[in-house]
């Protein structure tokens, strides 16, 4: 169909003719409402921006010779990054002659790697960065599913209905000779 018979049938429908292949030979082109088409894709693009995670990376600093109540507290950051699924880049400062032990570095990751097994896994093995060593730790879980759990964890727990062959719970009985007060109304004197 020649161009200008195209235009015609489009002004006639009150549509625009967009052209959708145009290096097809002869090239395509489609009847439509370029404004709604432009709308509902910009919708689909927002739909899947939404429903994309962004990967955070979280960082912590040790030092070869971290006392054992630090590295338990630098620990539980790491552990609530994970929880969080954030990834953890740990990084350990080598100073003077800290230097020429990277193999304390090394010892000191592999430890913090067993101690969050359960939350993490190991994504980049440690490695010497000049006077750093650096390894990556990420969550087993997505943060989208994390966030999933965490709600159903927030929301009370519905009470149970007992069923006729429960008794129900036994009142609580106030027993007279606890009261010296002679019979009076509790309140008043």
């Amino acid at each position: 169909m020649s161009v200008a018979e195209a235009l015609k049938l489009a002004a006639e429908a009150d549509l625009d003719l967009v052209e959708v292949a145009p290096t097809a030979r002869p090239p395509v082109c489609r009847l439509m409402d370029y404004g709604k088409f432009k709308y509902e894709s910009a919708v689909k693009a927002r739909e899947s921006r939404k429903n994309q995670t962004q990967t955070v990376v979280k960082e912590i600093k040790l030092r070869p010779k971290i006392d054992p109540h630090d590295y338990g507290t630098k620990k539980g950051h790491v552990e609530r990054f994970l929880k969080a699924g954030d990834k953890v880049k740990v990084t350990i400062m080598f100073r003077g002659r800290e230097q020429s032990r990277p193999e304390l570095g090394y010892r000191l990751l592999q430890r913090l790697a067993e101690d969050v097994d359960g939350l993490g896994f190991v994504e980049s093995q440690p490695k010497q960065d000049g006077r750093n060593m650096i390894m990556v730790i990420g969550p087993h879980k997505k943060k989208s599913e994390n966030r999933a759990n965490s709600g159903q964890a927030n929301s009370r727990p519905v009470p149970t209905q007992r069923t006729a062959a429960e008794p129900p719970p036994p009142a609580p009985v106030e027993s007279e000779a606890a009261s010296d007060d002679g019979g009076a109304e509790p309140g008043t004197a």
